[in-house]
Order: C-alpha cells, then structure tokens, then sequence
C-alpha cells in the first residue's frame, strides 16, 4: 500500500531554484521512498546515493568541485540519501551548489545535530529544509474511510504510525516491526555520532521518560533516579531530541507571578516506540496510561498536521501555580489556539484564568470522539 507523503508536493515545488533540499526525519520514517517518489519523476537524469555506502562516503568526502562531478555524473538531480554520515557534508553540498547551480541536490538525514549543525553555517540561505513525520492521520486518509480511520485509532495508540507499523496486517506484525525499530535504529546515529560512553544510560532514560509522558520533568529528578548529574541528562535529552526520537514542550508564560516558567513536558514522536519501550502493546481499554496515551498522541498529531503544511508555529503547555492547566497551545499569526486532551468527555471548560489572561484565545477539547475533526 502506497501512500503519498503530504510534503511532498511543497518539495517538489521548491525543486530547480538553485538551492538543495534537505530531509529529516527518524531512521525507518520514509525519507527514502519520499526520495525516490520525487526521483520517478525525471527516469534518466536523476541518481540515488546511499552514505550507508563506505565507497559513497569517501567519494563525497572529497572537496574537489572536479572530483565531485565526476562522481554524480550528468544527472539533473541528485539524491544523497542518510547524508549526515559523510563528514563535513555541509561543505560538500555547498561546492556543489555554488558550483553546479543548476543541479538539484536532496539530501535526507536521519539525525539533525549532525547534518543540521554542519550544514548550518555553509548551507546560509542556500536551502529548503523539511522534517518528515510518522505517518499523519491526513496522510493514512488517503486509503481510509473516515470510518475506517476512527477504528485504526486504538491500533495507532498501541504500535504508532511508522509506515511499516502502521500498514501492517496484524497486531502481532506489527509489534515486531516496532520492536525491531526500536531495539536495531533508535540510537543508531547517536551511538556513531557522540561515541556515548553509556548506551545503558541512554536506554534507561528514556524507559523514564516513557512513564513520565504527560507529566512535567525534572532533569534533578530523573539524575537522582539514574544515578548522574542533571547535565548529563540534559545532554542526552538534546541527542534524543536531535534524533527524532522525544520532543519537548515549554510552558506558556507570559505573568511569571501566576504562571510556571522553568517546567518542561516530554513526549514521543512515535508511540509505538514509547511502548515498545516499557513492553507494553495491551489494547487502549486494558491499559491504565490512556490519559498519556491519547494526550501524546494528540499533540503530536498537531506537530504533524502543521508541519506537513509548512505552518511554522510556536507549540506550549500552559500551567499556573493553583494547578489549572491546557495540555497544548500553538501560536500563530498572532493568536492563541489552546486544546485540551480527553480520552472521555469532551465537556471540558477553559481554564478561566487562562481565558482571563489571554483574551482573544480559542480552546477547544480534543476528544476521542471529535478527534478526527479537529486533526484533519
């Protein structure tokens, strides 16, 4: 089953305009198929380059304009696929671009502190950059009906959204995809890339952050529970940030008084990741994390749907000191959209003190049953 990515067509808008385009996105989360699907469009003058490839690493480490031409040929577009792996690749493609301008570079990358740091001062003004997520609800619309598409809801909750998982034909499959994500990719590139003296350490941590999901975190907390110091979590929260693996969300604040400000909540990109984590694939009703669950899976569905739009906003909590709270706020344009996440009712109010202290806001609860519209 086939399912076109929902940037796709944004990328292929930006293509031949004389800047490369640049792919994140977690190892296994479709930035090779997206590559290709764009590469079909032009048969005979486009080629694919894998850096897992010893001999494409060391021929694209070569800084010589002359020498690298001759290695991608006369080809009008160029795919350099887990491009992070190829040092000072950001020197590379920006030979390569103020060289051969009308060439069309697309690089994928499956970890951003190596790719997005290092092209980040050489690729100045001379890139698109797009994130790929797991699979969106919009996206698994294409071959859903919209019934269909309530009832793969619990089975997304449980073994998430990469392709593979998502697509798969039974539960039991796709528990083992997941469990294989999980166990041979997730630290792949952060293991290469920092040389981590304590892979054990890493696996730990996010084992607590997978329980604390939907809660706020404490890096003094969780460094007394690991038995480190708070900086070292911090550092390796970033790595696991930079990996697609967590995400963060800051609070809200604009009346420190009231409000708190030096809070942070974490949550997964993936949910099947985050359960295969804590070994737990039980169905939605069995399970007492449901809240988290369906809070995670909310707010990462937003992420997705403004992303895959190209929609750049500004994603909060909100909390005060009494300990009323909205799971989600964006901002953009200027206005404050606030949602609230509820596996139950949706007879959910605003916060009054959030309604008082941000006047011209909207809220709205996302529900189980009005989910799909609202994320869609």
């Amino acid at each position: 089953m086939h399912i076109r990515r929902m940037i796709q067509a944004t990328i292929e808008a930006r293509l031949f305009k004389g800047k490369a385009v640049l792919i994140f996105g977690a190892r296994r989360v479709g930035k090779t198929t997206l590559a290709k699907d764009i590469m079909a469009q032009f048969p005979g003058e486009s080629t694919y380059f894998s850096c897992d490839e010893v001999s494409v690493r060391l021929a694209l480490s070569r800084q010589s304009s002359t020498q690298l031409r001759r290695f991608i040929g006369n080809h009008k577009l160029v795919i350099i696929d887990e491009a992070q792996r190829v040092p000072d690749i950001g020197l590379t493609l920006k030979i390569l671009i103020d060289t051969y301008p009308d060439i069309q570079i697309i690089a994928t990358g499956s970890s951003s502190f190596d790719l997005a740091n290092l092209t980040s001062e050489p690729l100045t003004g001379r890139a698109y950059e797009y994130t790929l997520y797991p699979l969106s609800l919009a996206e698994l619309q294409q071959n859903h009906h919209p019934l269909e598409l309530d009832d793969l809801i619990p089975h997304l909750l449980v073994y998430g959204s990469y392709p593979d998982a998502a697509l798969a034909t039974s539960d039991s499959e796709a528990g083992e995809i997941i469990s294989g994500i999980a166990e041979k990719y997730l630290y792949r590139d952060i293991l290469a890339f920092e040389t981590l003296r304590n892979p054990e350490l890493l696996e730990k941590l996010l084992q607590a952050l997978a329980f604390q999901v939907g809660g706020e975190v404490s890096y003094d907390e969780l460094a007394r529970m690991l038995k480190v110091n708070s900086r070292t979590i911090e550092r390796y929260i970033h790595l696991l940030e930079q990996a697609f693996i967590i995400f963060r969300l800051t609070p809200l604040s604009r009346n420190p008084r009231k409000e708190i400000v030096k809070s942070r909540k974490i949550y997964f990109y993936d949910l099947g990741v985050r359960n295969s984590l804590i070994r737990n694939f039980n169905s939605p009703h069995l399970r007492n994390d449901i809240g988290a669950l369906w809070e995670n899976f909310c707010i990462v569905e937003m992420m997705k749907k403004y992303g895959n739009q190209s929609q750049r906003v500004n994603t909060y909590f909100w909390r005060n000191y009494i300990g009323a709270e909205v799971d989600f706020v964006v901002e953009y344009d200027g206005i404050l959209h606030a949602y609230e996440c509820t596996w139950g009712s949706a007879k959910k109010r605003v916060p009054a003190a959030f309604a008082e202290g941000y006047p011209g806001s909207t809220f709205e609860v996302m529900s189980r049953e009005r989910a799909l519209d609202i994320l869609l």
